[in-house]
């Protein structure tokens, strides 16, 4: 399986100049060039090279590598917009929303990120460094840091292209790696049921409860500091507001790979597998007062199931997708299904047989149950592919950070 290992460079003052000079005319190529792309209806990459490759070079004075890959680049973000179109991804065709993504040519920011093929980079990761194409010369000898997991995965197993890129003032390479995987336990002898949830972000059959309330507590801070700084509206607070972006996102992210690997590490431990719900389009289902909609808006269930399964698949576990269709109202005792039955948030008590558990609990259970059903029946163990590369290659596939290293790595 393919996965990212992210390490931070520690450039002098300029050598990151040279990297931001890179970046910055990488992605002003490829602008043009998307632009070109839009106006000639031309999209295809051996098409689209033979019209811009010598303009690319030229005026932007990039190698022949940073051309191809600047070129490259935009025929990805097309295939993708063009998927998202096709998937409704970008509401109903003719809607506000698809028409801004479909009636204008793409951009990419000055800072997104640009590929680099091993022509134009190489690694030293005894020395901690690697030697990096730039608009300026070839750079050499820029330091990078990296945890022990993360140099040992570079070592065995980096393949293909890195990503450069640039975030918070901060210089980073994703390096594709790809590791081996362990093969698939088609054999489990039970399931691990996981119930998502906000108020408890994970709930086993175990009766382990993985509580909210510390991320919780930490989005309505995070929250109410937007839209005070925001109705302030001052230079000051533009920058602070600038600062503290994706702070939330990166604790939500932190705190996700931490279950995961705990869940992960308890099924492999016992042998089982695991049993998740199949929450595709609950946003779009689940109608909600206006105070409840920011909560349920920044619930990153989705992120802890890819991280699970990612995790799972690393190390051979299965993973099953039941239906969650009254999961929360059904009796994991005698299976009586009643709106009553969930008395409160916490709380289940069965109408039928006076079982009373907690209300996630129960909920675990009756998931646990509904992935033995499917077993039963047959259905394949799955354990879904990380997510594909974006095409700005900008945050969209699985990596590694230094954070990860310590709580959550694959290599763990």
């Amino acid at each position: 399986m393919k996965l990212v290992v992210q390490v931070k460079l520690l450039p002098t003052p300029v050598q990151a100049a040279a990297l931001e000079a890179t970046l910055h005319a990488c992605n002003k190529a490829a602008t043009w060039v998307s632009e070109t792309a839009f106006e000639h209806g031309e999209f295809k990459n051996f098409a689209l090279r033979k019209r811009t490759y010598d303009a690319v070079k030229s005026r932007w004075h990039l190698g022949a590598q940073a051309a191809q890959h600047s070129i490259k680049k935009v025929c990805d973000a097309y295939t993708t917009l063009k998927a998202n179109l096709r998937g409704g991804n970008l509401g109903r065709p003719g809607s506000r929303r698809y028409r801004r993504a479909a009636e204008k040519p793409i951009a990419f920011r000055p800072q997104g990120a640009q590929p680099y093929d091993d022509r134009m980079l190489s690694w030293q990761i005894p020395d901690r460094t690697v030697s990096i194409w730039t608009t300026s010369g070839r750079v050499k000898s820029m330091a990078f840091t990296a945890s022990p997991e993360q140099l040992a995965t570079l070592a065995l197993y980096r393949k293909g292209e890195s990503d450069l890129l640039q975030r918070d003032g901060m210089w980073f390479l994703n390096a594709t790696c790809d590791v081996p995987e362990t093969p698939l336990n088609s054999d489990p002898v039970d399931f691990l049921g996981i119930d998502l949830g906000i108020v408890n972000i994970a709930t086993t059959s175990d009766g382990e409860i993985m509580a909210g309330r510390e991320l919780n507590r930490t989005r309505r801070r995070e929250r109410g500091l937007r839209t005070k700084l925001q109705r302030k509206n001052t230079l000051s607070a533009k920058r602070r507001l600038k600062k503290r972006r994706r702070k939330e996102a990166r604790r939500a992210r932190d705190i996700n790979h931490k279950i995961a690997k705990h869940v992960v590490a308890e099924a492999e431990r016992t042998g089982r597998g695991i049993a998740l719900e199949d929450l595709t389009g609950i946003r779009e289902r689940v109608r909600l007062n206006k105070p409840q909609r920011a909560t349920h808006s920044s619930w990153s269930f989705a992120q802890l199931g890819a991280f699970i399964a990612y995790k799972a698949r690393r190390v051979g576990v299965a993973v099953v997708y039941v239906d969650p269709a009254y999961t929360s109202r059904t009796c994991a005792e005698c299976g009586h299904v009643d709106r009553a039955n969930r008395v409160s948030q916490a709380w289940f008590a069965c109408r039928s047989c006076g079982f009373v558990d907690h209300a996630d609990r129960n909920g675990s259970r009756n998931i646990r149950a509904r992935a033995r059903e499917l077993w039963r029946r047959g259905a394949p163990p799955t354990a879904p592919a990380p997510p594909r590369k974006h095409p700005d290659g900008a945050g969209r596939k699985r990596s590694i950070t230094p954070s990860d290293a310590r709580c959550a790595s694959p290599s763990l």
